[in-house]
């Protein structure tokens, strides 16, 4: 996988929601064939994928009254929309310089993150506006040679990320997902 990563290629793996694919953050050419491999528009961003909440203020600025929500939520099933930071590259957040941050607390993904020592770009692995896969079987179908590693194992959750925006001084809910909003806001004082 590293080395696939390292050749500008789409990787795929299993986390806790769905199967993901993923490629370097800061890899431009890598970015392109992901758009090119899902048939995703260009004005849809990709979540940064990290190995743990300690990673978060590299790359990102939050605001210090969410933090109880990272604590508790990070790692899981939760995708934070933050204001990204300047080492974050223009076109990963589509010049709007908000990021979304995710932390999987899936075994194999959080190894893999933490062996490649580098945040990944991971959307869900379909193609655009199609089911997303929930097995390394259903990726190869979906994908075929398109892929250059799929990482085995199984999604358990089958249910995408909660999305929610923390940019504003309001927890906004940008895509419901297993973490229901009002177990989020009970943590805001």
């Amino acid at each position: 996988a590293l080395q696939a990563l390292n050749d500008h290629q789409v990787i795929a793996f299993p986390t806790e929601t769905v199967f993901g694919l993923g490629v370097f953050y800061d890899d431009f050419e890598a970015y392109n064939l992901l758009n090119k491999v899902k048939n995703r528009k260009e004005d849809k961003p990709y979540t940064m994928m990290l190995y743990d909440i300690n990673e978060i203020n590299k790359y990102a600025d939050v605001h210090k009254k969410y933090l109880p929500i990272i604590k508790k939520y990070m790692p899981g099933s939760l995708t934070i929309l933050v204001k990204a930071k300047e080492n974050v590259p223009n076109y990963v957040t589509h010049g709007t310089k908000i990021i979304g941050i995710r932390i999987p607390s899936n075994k194999e993904a959080l190894e893999l993150l933490n062996f490649v020592k580098k945040p990944l770009l991971v959307p869900s692995a379909n193609k655009a506006d199609q089911k997303p896969a929930l097995s390394d079987d259903e990726v190869k179908n979906i994908f075929g040679d398109e892929i250059r590693v799929v990482i085995p194992g199984k999604a358990i959750g089958g249910q995408a990320s909660t999305i929610i925006d923390l940019t504003g001084p309001e927890i906004k809910l940008i895509r419901k997902g297993p973490i229901p909003l009002e177990e989020l806001n009970l943590l805001i004082k």
